[in-house]
């Protein structure tokens, strides 16, 4: 083993290269906001070339979104079967609010200029990012009936992205986090209630 310090660094290929030019692309975004986001400065943070990102991501918008994607995937939200309806709204709250709460920041006030440059919005963004509106959801409420919790169609499509909605406008507006309490007041006080309200309707 050299124990020459002026050598080189090994240079990064494949997934490590990539990875590297993401986290870089990241990091610029986050410090400098969509609008005074450079390719030149995504290459100077990772200590490359330009043309390298360019050989990988066309423009700046198709580099930002990757991104995006790349910080998703690093810390996936899991879908929880903690045995009741309540539990799993509550804990898919919770990882949302840790894991997605700086990504939903940066969403609405570093990307100003993707979505103008893209003619997309903070919906569609949320789309292409986790696969469509309500899946999750979706999914805990298709436990809920097979549990026998609640029966088919008593949680209109509305009801069901509420409680994620609620999270979502409040960390919006507040650039921070939520408290477990208010994310348990979300699902006790609002959501809980109206899917009782759906089993009352549907008995009329």
């Amino acid at each position: 083993m050299s124990l020459n310090h002026d050598e080189a660094p090994q240079r990064r290929r494949g997934l490590a290269l990539e990875n590297a030019l993401l986290a870089a692309a990241w990091e610029e975004l986050n410090e400098r906001g969509y609008d005074d986001f450079t390719v030149d400065g995504v290459a100077a943070r990772a200590c490359t070339s330009r043309a390298v990102l360019y050989r990988r991501w066309p423009g700046k918008p198709e580099l930002v979104h990757a991104a995006l994607i790349a910080v998703i995937n690093k810390d996936p939200v899991t879908v929880p079967d903690t045995g009741s309806l309540r539990g799993d709204v509550i804990n898919l709250l919770q990882q949302a609010n840790s894991q997605r709460g700086h990504l939903a920041v940066t969403a609405i006030t570093r990307l100003g200029g993707f979505y103008r440059d893209t003619g997309t919005n903070i919906a569609d963004l949320r789309d292409a990012l986790e696969g469509g509106r309500g899946a999750t959801m979706d999914e805990l409420i298709a436990r809920a009936v097979a549990r026998g919790e609640i029966r088919p169609g008593q949680i209109d499509g509305r009801v069901a992205q509420l409680p994620t909605d609620l999270l979502r406008h409040d960390v919006l507006f507040t650039l921070a986090p939520l408290a477990d309490e208010a994310i348990e007041e979300i699902v006790d006080a609002v959501f809980l209630p109206l899917v009782r309200l759906g089993a009352d309707y549907n008995n009329i």
